[in-house]
C-alpha cells in the first residue's frame, strides 16, 4: 500500500557540463589604398562581439567577431603614427559533452592575446586568442517528501537544510549610443585605438521583473590632423528590464552581459566626436533561499516498508561578496626624458587560487601597457607587470566552496616622478560570486508490504561498533531511538562510544527483505 505524504517542490538548476577552451582567430588585412605602407606595428587592441551562441548535439557553436584596432609607423620620410582597424570574424564548434539541442547555455570570452606581423608593407597577418568559459544548464523540477500522513509508528530521521532553489532565467537585449566629444582644438584623423568594458554593474529587482544597470566605460585614442595622440573616455549607461515570473527582492540574481556588436566611427570634422552605437545581451540566473525538512531515512517497527531513493546535487550558500582592493606600486621606466604617458591599459590575470581552511587566496598580476608620446611625436609601448595578493576571509568550508571572480579597474592614476619612476594608483573592483554543491537524497514511492511477526517484548544486549548512530542500531533491530535512549539513560543521542554497551528493546523479529 503506498502511503500518502506531504510534498514541496525543489527546482534545481543542474550544471551539465563547463568546457574551457582556447579559439584561434587568424586572418589578414589590406592596407586601404588611402593609408600610407606600414614599417612596424606599435600596438594592437580588439573588442570582441559574441551575437550568437547555440547549444548543438554534443557541441556548442559560437559566432562573432573581433573589432581589431592596430596603430603602426607609417613607412615614409616622417615615420608618423598611423592606424587602421578590421573586424574578423569567427564561428568556432566546441565539443562539449552530454549537450543536447536547445538547452540553456552561459558563454564568457576573453580575448587572451592578439598581434600582428607585417607581411609586407600593405599586408598585416593577424592572429588571437581567444578564452571561452562554456557552461550548459538543464532545468529540473523535484518534488520531496516532507512527511508521512498518519504516520504513527514510522520512525524518520530528518535533516534541516538550506538550499538555492531556482526560480527562472530570462535574457534580453540593451541598446545603447552617444557622440563622444574630443578636444574642440582637435581635428580628429583616425582612432588608433579601442577599449570597451561593462563596468558598475547593479541589480534591482521587484516582483516578476529584474532591472538590470551597468555602464559602458570606453576609451578611444586617436590621432589629430597634426599628428597628435590623445585619449577621450566616457561612460555610457546601460539599463535593461528581464520579466522573470515570481521573483523578488529577497532573491539572489546573477547577471552576465555580453557585448553583440558596436559600431564607432567619426563625425563630421566640424562635430568635434565620435559615435558609438552598442548592442549588449543580459542575462539572468534567479535564485532563492529554501528552508527544506528532509526526511533521510525512515523505518517502522510494526511493517515493512519499501521506498526509492534518488540522489540529486543542488547548491546551497550562494552569496556575492564585493569589495574594493587598492594597489599602490611604484615602476621603473627607463627613457622617460621628453616622453609622456598618454595611455595606460590595466589587464588584471589571476595565476593561483588557494582554497584554504576559512579563506580564499588569490595570486595574479596586473599587466600594465604604457603608451608614450616623445616630444618629437614619436610613440611607443612599454610593458610592465605587479604583482598583487588578494584574500576573501572568514568563508566556512572554504575548501569545498565554488567561486567565481570577476575583476574590474574601477580607477587608475599615474604620476611620473623623477628618474623614471612612476607611482601608480589603482583601485579594483572585486566581485566574487560563491556557492557550494550538495547531495540530498529524496524519497518518493514510500509503500507498506506487510506486517512484521509480533513477539513478545525483549532486550537485547548490543556492543557498539565502529561507524553505528543509535539511529542505524534502532532500525536495524525494528526498536526506536527513543527507547534505547531511555533504557540506557543516555544522556546525549549523539554520543555514543565504540565498545559501549547497550541494551535495546524490541517489540518484533524482522522477516523478509531489508530495506533503506
Amino acid at each position: 500500500m503506498v502511503l500518502e505524504t506531504a510534498n514541496e517542490n525543489l527546482c534545481v538548476n543542474k550544471l551539465l557540463a563547463t568546457k574551457k577552451d582556447i579559439i584561434m582567430v587568424e586572418g589578414d588585412m589590406i592596407v586601404p589604398d588611402s593609408k600610407p605602407d606600414i614599417l612596424s606595428t606599435i600596438c594592437t587592441s580588439g573588442v570582441v562581439c559574441v551575437y550568437k551562441k547555440e547549444a548543438l548535439e554534443d557541441k556548442v557553436r559560437i559566432d562573432g567577431n573581433i573589432n581589431t584596432y592596430i596603430m603602426y609607423l607609417a613607412d615614409d620620410t616622417q615615420d608618423k603614427v598611423r592606424g587602421i582597424n578590421t573586424s574578423l570574424d569567427f564561428s568556432e564548434v566546441v565539443p562539449v559533452s552530454n549537450v543536447q539541442e536547445g538547452m540553456q547555455i552561459s558563454v564568457q570570452t576573453k580575448l587572451k592575446s592578439i598581434e600582428c606581423k607585417v607581411i609586407n608593407g600593405r599586408k598585416i597577418g593577424i592572429k588571437a586568442s581567444l578564452e571561452v568559459d562554456i557552461k550548459v544548464y538543464e532545468k529540473e523540477d523535484i518534488e520531496i517528501v516532507n512527511d508521512i500522513q498518519n504516520a504513527e509508528g514510522i520512525q524518520m530521521q530528518r535533516e534541516n537544510l538550506k538550499v538555492n532553489s531556482l526560480v527562472g532565467m530570462g535574457e534580453n537585449k540593451i541598446y545603447a549610443k552617444d557622440n563622444l566629444s574630443i578636444n574642440s582644438v582637435d581635428n580628429l584623423a583616425e582612432i588608433l585605438k579601442t577599449d570597451i568594458s561593462i563596468v558598475d554593474k547593479d541589480v534591482k529587482i521587484s516582483y516578476n521583473k529584474i532591472l538590470a544597470k551597468s555602464e559602458a566605460k570606453i576609451k578611444l585614442m586617436y590621432l589629430t590632423e597634426d599628428n597628435r595622440v590623445n585619449v577621450i573616455e566616457a561612460k555610457i549607461p546601460l539599463v535593461g528590464f528581464i520579466d522573470i515570473p515570481n521573483v523578488t527582492e529577497e532573491n539572489i540574481c546573477d547577471i552576465n552581459y555580453e557585448i553583440k556588436n558596436i559600431l564607432i566611427k567619426p563625425n563630421s570634422a566640424e562635430e568635434h566626436s565620435i559615435y558609438v552605437e552598442m548592442e549588449v545581451g543580459v542575462s539572468a540566473i534567479v535564485y532563492e533561499e529554501k528552508q527544506i525538512n528532509l526526511i533521510q531515512d525512515l523505518y517502522s517497527p510494526c511493517e515493512n516498508l519499501e521506498f526509492n531513493k534518488k540522489k540529486i546535487t543542488t547548491i546551497t550558500g550562494k552569496q556575492i561578496l564585493k569589495e574594493t582592493k587598492q594597489i599602490r606600486e611604484t615602476i621603473e621606466l627607463d627613457g622617460m626624458d621628453n616622453k609622456q604617458i598618454v595611455d595606460v591599459d590595466i589587464n588584471p590575470v589571476i595565476e593561483k587560487q588557494e582554497n584554504l581552511m576559512n579563506k580564499i587566496l588569490y595570486t595574479g598580476n596586473l599587466d600594465v601597457n604604457f603608451v608614450l608620446v616623445g616630444n618629437d611625436l614619436q610613440t611607443e609601448v612599454r610593458n610592465s607587470k605587479i604583482p598583487f595578493e588578494y584574500s576573501v576571509d572568514g568563508i566556512e568550508d572554504s575548501e569545498n566552496m565554488n567561486n567565481k571572480l570577476e575583476i574590474e579597474v574601477a580607477s587608475q592614476d599615474f604620476i611620473v616622478q623623477e628618474q623614471g619612476i612612476v607611482t601608480s594608483n589603482i583601485n579594483l573592483s572585486m566581485e566574487n560570486n560563491m556557492y557550494k554543491n550538495t547531495n540530498i537524497n529524496v524519497m518518493n514511492e514510500i509503500q507498506t508490504t506487510g506486517e512484521r511477526e509480533e513477539q513478545d517484548y525483549s532486550l537485547i544486549l548490543y556492543m557498539v561498533k565502529k561507524g553505528d548512530t543509535l539511529w542505524k542500531i534502532a532500525k536495524q533491530f525494528g526498536s526506536t531511538v527513543e527507547d534505547i535512549v531511555k533504557t540506557n539513560g543516555i544522556e546525549d543521542e549523539n554520543k555514543i562510544s565504540i565498545g559501549q554497551k547497550l541494551f535495546i528493546p524490541r517489540y518484533v523479529i524482522k522477516v523478509g527483505i531489508q530495506y533503506g
